[in-house]
């Protein structure tokens, strides 16, 4: 086993080696030896070799284990490893390889970047491993040095979080701190991906509460203008604290295990901006009883009666969304009686959005730069009742699927029909493949981004529309089209209309109805893959408060076979690589939506005239027998 030269110390052995810093550690395996191992890369072509044949590698002291990361594996026979590790020093490079039944490790944790390299003789940075601790820039609170270059991987328990705050702070000022400056990582300072925020100037920066077990600060100096510097403190399993990350998850203290007695836990969750946050449970079981004053959960900032609402018991809570950007999430328990607790995902700023409009674009995170790691986000659209959404996919970048399962167990975009994501998938996806368009099956839509702990890509951009449910059909002569009145609500049936104006809707009982013969409104007859067809355009004005918006659909039918479909037109830029070609809108509608067009006004969309002639053939038929049966009696 490694022997840690300074027993109680940031550790700093790795130094002499310049950046990037790899370490490669791990037990034996097959033919290799059985003991640890600790060695040092600079710059040579190609990992050294290092067996392992865990599901996580692990690094090494006296008295425990104080870093614990999960192996994403490229290797098909071993199914026991699901993830292989990448380094931060090498974007996008796997440094995987085998040597017999070895597997090769290579993990850049420690170098924040080609650049990097702490003065000569100013010894800073280390891996801080107790459960809490303080730290601070060189020779604080005097001058810090000039070209310094400091990193301190902070690493706790597997399972707990940790609580940055700064006790001091003063570093020379700019305005885009591009001088000297300090950077807070959520995990290892080599991916930008993790970046809380760079600082600089005399405003300390705020606490900080990491969404997993690893924590990274980095220090620069330039040349010129040194000042104080900065003192900062750590702590772990942290009961309650500030959260200002796009994303987080909330726990009880011990979860899933019983929580303690005469707890009190106060979570102050702050989006960036004039953003709100939203918070789900996911799992909730605790004492309960019918005032919920034992123990409880109660959550601040929400609106009307769900604020200051006291929970308890094993009903999950609703979700919760602030009306600022800040909500409060109080835990409290008494002197007896516990339970499992409560796990609960929160999301704000970009990260948490909600969509009423009619139509709309939205992206991921800090698109079209690299996402962030470790963020679970939601993006949830809500149209009125009767629309159904309709997304379209206008850019996909995201890290690719696992080479082991072929799936997307890595970085992944999913769709669910409906606002939660116990509702039906309708698509996962990661890659760069565009998907085809999904659409729900009723009026709310889940978009959910979720990213783990490296490997960054450009991220998604997306368009949805809600989709009118509309019912055509067509005779040899005519356009039958109803539109429930609820799905349009509050448009007026003007605002309805086929070709022009002067064609729009009536209102017949709660449908909207346009009837309207191949002569008139605007409807021309063309030829399309060597069918004749009748076309003419759909209009509904959405316009409001002076801003323009009116969708376009065009309406079809092929007279010969009686069918009839509906399409959104081209040229819609806000559709992206959609907008060269007529994108088919006409799917079946849900079962009630059918049942509710087919009420009283149900005659009106079925083509009779086939019917309508063949009763006056026979109506004729019959008249010529009566007159020749009255001539032979005369």
């Amino acid at each position: 086993m490694w022997k840690d030269p300074e027993p109680g110390r940031p550790h700093k052995w790795w130094r002499s080696w310049p950046p990037p810093h790899f370490l490669l550690i791990g037990p034996g395996a097959g033919g290799c030896e059985g003991h640890a191992l600790v060695q040092g890369l600079s710059g040579k072509p190609g990992p050294w070799p290092i067996c392992s044949s865990g599901t996580s590698f692990q690094m090494a002291q006296d008295g425990g284990t104080f870093l614990s990361l999960p192996i994403k594996s490229h290797r098909p026979s071993d199914p026991g490893l699901p993830r292989a590790l990448r380094t931060c020093g090498g974007p996008g490079e796997e440094m995987l390889a085998e040597l017999g039944s070895c597997l090769l490790l290579a993990v850049a944790l420690l170098g924040p970047g080609p650049g990097a390299q702490a003065m000569t003789g100013v010894k800073c940075g280390g891996v801080l491993s107790a459960p809490s601790g303080n730290f601070s820039s060189p020779n604080f609170p005097r001058l810090y040095p000039y070209n310094t270059e400091c990193s301190w991987l902070i690493v706790v328990a597997e399972g707990s979080s940790v609580l940055l705050t700064f006790h001091a702070f003063d570093l020379e000022y700019h305005d885009a701190c591009g001088f000297d400056y300090l950077e807070v990582y959520n995990g290892a300072s080599g991916d930008k991906g993790n970046l809380l925020g760079r600082f600089c100037g005399r405003v300390p920066p705020p606490p900080f509460t990491s969404s997993w077990h690893v924590m990274s600060v980095v220090f620069h100096s330039d040349k010129h203008v040194a000042s104080r510097g900065f003192s900062a403190g750590y702590q772990k399993d942290v009961c309650g604290g500030v959260l200002t990350g796009l994303s987080g998850v909330l726990t009880s203290p011990e979860y899933p295990d019983s929580y303690p007695n005469n707890v009190e836990c106060r979570w102050v969750i702050r989006a960036a901006g004039p953003a709100t946050v939203k918070l789900v449970f996911a799992d909730f079981q605790m004492e309960g009883n019918e005032e919920c004053t034992y123990d409880y959960v109660v959550v601040l900032g929400g609106p009307g009666p769900a604020h200051g609402h006291h929970y308890c018991g094993s009903t999950r809570p609703p979700t919760l969304v602030s009306l600022g950007h800040e909500l409060q999430v109080v835990f409290k328990s008494d002197f007896n009686i516990g339970g499992r607790g409560f796990k609960a995902y929160y999301f704000s700023g970009e990260c948490q959005e909600v969509y009423t409009a009619v139509r709309g674009n939205f992206s991921s995170p800090q698109y079209p730069s690299s996402y962030p790691n470790n963020i679970h986000c939601h993006w949830t659209i809500r149209l009125p009742p009767g629309y159904r959404v309709k997304v379209f996919f206008l850019d996909l970048d995201l890290e690719g699927p696992s080479s082991l399962t072929r799936t997307c167990d890595f970085d992944h975009l999913a769709a669910f029909d409906g606002a939660s994501e116990e509702a039906p998938l309708l698509g996962n996806w990661c890659g760069h493949h565009l998907p085809a368009p999904v659409t729900s099956s009723h009026n709310q839509l889940l978009l959910l981004l979720h990213t783990d702990r490296s490997t960054t890509r450009r991220g998604f951009s997306v368009a949805y529309i809600g989709v009118v449910p509309v019912n055509v059909s067509c005779s040899r002569t005519d356009f039958q089209i109803l539109i429930s009145a609820q799905a349009l609500a509050p448009l007026e049936r003007t605002k309805v209309y086929l070709g022009s104006r002067s064609c729009a809707a009536q209102e017949v009982g709660s449908t909207f109805r346009i009837q309207a013969r191949f002569d008139t409104c605007g409807t021309e007859s063309q030829r399309r893959n060597n069918t004749s067809v009748i076309v003419s355009v759909l209009y509904i004005d959405f316009s409001a408060g002076g801003q323009e918006d009116i969708h376009e659909y065009e309406v079809r039918c092929e007279p010969r076979r009686k069918e009839a479909s509906i399409h959104l037109l081209s040229g819609s830029d806000w559709l992206g690589p959609y907008a060269a070609t007529a994108e088919h809108l006409q799917e079946a509608p849900p079962r009630d939506e059918v049942e509710a067009l087919e009420g009283p006004v149900a005659m009106v969309t079925q083509d009779t005239s086939d019917i309508v002639f063949l009763g006056l053939c026979i109506l004729a038929g019959v008249l010529m027998v009566i007159a020749i049966v009255v001539l032979m009696l005369l």
